[in-house]
């Protein structure tokens, strides 16, 4: 009976065997019942016509082309199938026609035969219209057309990050691209505007094939039916949204005050750059909010803006350890981490100063403020389409300079780097617009003669729409400033030709809240303002009591939060006698009772807290004659607007008493 039940195991086994060599393909097909000897070879993706045709190299040697009775199955990734249809099939290759209801997509890709049915990849379809009499150059992996709906746009600067070119009569471009970083870019032109998808324009797009595949990338544009001479542009600093310490709220705060603004100048032209920190990398991971959630809530409540991209140290992903996966997720979500754009008579330039080249993959973020090699070479290449008369807008994330007193500043950047951009930006009018401290300063060209070689470079260090990283207004319900005091909001530049003026914005304020003055008989700290907090931690409140302890001096502290050397400020007593006033560092005494006293004022703290009360270099004092004289405060900036108050004193200090002042 064993040798019966051996044998027909022997049987069974060589049945099964002949059944499986049979199916061809070498038993690699996972559905043999489904399996026909096709070979071909599938691109990553092709550039064809609408209804048109393209044609596909067989492999394997002869006879493993498909039949022309056989079905090309295009699946989407909606699921829904197209039947293309093979018109020609020979040893050496087969021509399909698309399917006229193709659009370009990604697309799963099978071939039917009979009822079987074979999958052969995936493949992205570019449907374009034909170029007649073109053929690209040798070597050339990228081309493509920037076209309105009137025809193609000649002199349009296009780039992959590394190469720059421009468009020719027709409108077409080539580049002879490495595709580094798997994308290519166009300089808006003045005078037209891209779609958009929400708020992100659409000047950019993603490479589909290695570098040794050509493809096609063609862009659209939209002629202005208007002059774009004058427009605004809203300058967002960090924003840093993470779905904690009622950010979300907050930040629907910001968007109702720049949707409000926007409402009482409709019909003007608006941009935005956002100038980076839109996400907290460590809450990518720990509260997963990450760019798709940020754009979530950006398009959900901003509508009918552009917003230009800037990336942040923060919108970089700390888990990698190299500068350039460091930066894909931003890269892959949002926009180039470099790129250019034109509006009206102005060139902006987007940079990213973030160098992430010693990421270890953990938190430490061990980053440098310094402009790459290959930036600084790509931004000479974009400047040779740049006339020199020609203002410059630069944003990126971090700060170029730094206050040291109230009147003097260092270069607080990688300073070999540095001096090469200002040597590449020598004989051009630059505003550099940063972010990052989320505090505020302006430099002047007299303010960093000796750092510039005297050029004439501004840098406006443009505040946060955050604050203190949203915790003042977390633990103080209306009160969001950062470390400095200056409110949490927005810059608004109005661009009239090559002329600038600006201003910022506070979140939930009118245009004319500028500063904010105290009285400093009536502010007053020590250590009964914390007493939860433990004995090991008390000492580091000690500098805010010694700022600010008792006093009947009569002193008025003034923050003047956008300052530079070309304000003005006048304090004049009720009786007509003008003060002297001086410019001085100091503590904001609203951010210290909103954020760092609830900060400390915590058992639980065994060192200092975070994003406390910072001394900063925009702060005036003057000396009243005694205590209830009132005094009347005039500050002036360089175009002539005019903010007073009217200051009653002895005046009240408590954080209800400066909500929405």
């Amino acid at each position: 009976m064993k040798n019966v039940k051996n044998y027909l195991l022997i049987v069974l086994a060589t049945v099964l065997q002949l059944q499986f060599i049979a199916c061809g393909n070498g038993g690699n097909d996972p559905t043999p019942t489904d399996s026909f000897d096709v070979q071909f070879v599938l691109p990553s993706s092709i550039d064809v016509s609408e209804g048109g045709e393209y044609t596909f190299s067989v492999t394997g040697g002869g006879g493993r082309s498909p039949l022309t009775t056989d079905q090309f199955v295009l699946e989407s990734t909606a699921g829904i199938s197209y039947v293309c249809k093979i018109i020609d099939s020979s040893a050496e290759y087969f021509t399909v026609r698309l399917a006229g209801e193709c659009v370009t997509s990604y697309y799963n890709v099978f071939i039917k035969r009979d009822t079987r049915k074979k999958s052969f990849g995936k493949l992205y379809i570019n449907i374009v219209d034909e170029l007649p009499d073109f053929t690209p150059d040798e070597n050339t992996t990228v081309y493509g057309v920037v076209a309105t709906d009137e025809g193609g746009v000649a002199g349009v600067v296009v780039s992959d990050g590394e190469d720059v070119t421009a468009t020719d009569e027709r409108g077409i471009y080539q580049l002879k691209s490495k595709k580094k970083w798997g994308y290519v870019f166009i300089s808006v032109p003045s005078g037209y505007e891209v779609p958009s998808a929400g708020v992100l324009p659409l000047f950019h797009d993603d490479l589909k094939s290695g570098a040794g595949t050509i493809e096609r990338v063609d862009f659209t544009l939209e002629k202005l039916n208007r002059h774009q001479d004058t427009y605004k542009v809203f300058m967002l600093g960090d924003m840093h949204l993470a779905n904690r310490t009622g950010d979300l709220a907050q930040f629907r705060d910001f968007t109702s005050d720049l949707t409000d603004y926007m409402s009482a100048h409709s019909g003007e032209l608006m941009y935005a750059i956002a100038l980076g920190d839109m996400t907290w990398d460590l809450y990518w991971y720990s509260r997963n909010f990450s760019f798709p959630e940020y754009l979530k809530n950006v398009n959900e409540q901003i509508k009918g803006l552009q917003i230009f991209h800037t990336m942040g140290n923060h919108d970089n992903d700390y888990k990698t350890t190299s500068d350039f996966a460091a930066a894909l997720p931003y890269v892959n979500n949002i926009a180039p981490t470099y790129y250019s754009f034109n509006i009206g008579k102005i060139h902006y330039i987007v940079l990213d100063d973030i160098d992430c080249s010693n990421y270890d993959g953990t938190d430490s973020r061990d980053y440098e403020k310094r402009i790459s090699d290959e930036q600084l070479s790509w931004l000479q290449k974009d400047l040779a389409y740049v006339d020199k008369a020609t203002p410059l807008v630069v944003a990126t994330h971090a700060q170029l300079f730094y206050p040291l007193t109230t009147t003097t500043f260092k270069i607080d950047h990688d300073t070999t780097n540095t001096q090469r951009l200002f040597d590449i930006l020598d004989g051009y009018k630059v505003h550099f617009v940063t972010g990052h401290t989320h505090m505020m300063f302006n430099v002047t060209p007299e303010d960093a003669a000796s750092l510039t070689g005297n050029r004439d470079f501004y840098e406006h260090n443009s505040g946060s729409i955050c604050g203190s990283w949203w915790w003042s207004g977390y633990h103080t319900l209306g009160i969001n400033l950062g470390q400095d005091g200056t409110p949490g909001g927005y810059a608004v530049w109005n661009i009239t030709g090559t002329e600038f003026k600006y201003f910022y914005k506070a979140t939930g304020y009118s245009e004319n809240y500028q500063f904010r003055s105290y009285d400093l008989n009536e502010v007053a700290f020590s250590t009964s303002d914390i007493p939860d907090c433990p004995a090991s931690v008390r000492s580091k409140f000690q500098k805010y009591i010694e700022a600010y302890p008792e006093s009947d001096k009569n002193e008025v502290l003034i923050n003047i939060w956008n300052w530079n050397r070309n304000w003005t400020l006048t304090v004049i007593d009720e009786n007509g006698k003008e003060l002297e006033w001086k410019h001085t560092n100091a503590y904001d005494p609203l951010h210290i009772a909103a954020l760092t006293v609830p900060r400390f004022n915590d058992a639980s703290l065994t060192s200092a807290p975070n994003f406390i009360t910072t001394s900063f270099s925009h702060f005036f004092k003057v000396t009243a004659d005694n205590a209830d004289v009132d005094l009347t405060i005039t500050v002036r900036d360089e175009f002539g607007h005019e903010w007073t108050e009217n200051m009653q004193r002895p005046k009240a200090f408590s954080t209800d008493a400066y909500k929405n002042n």
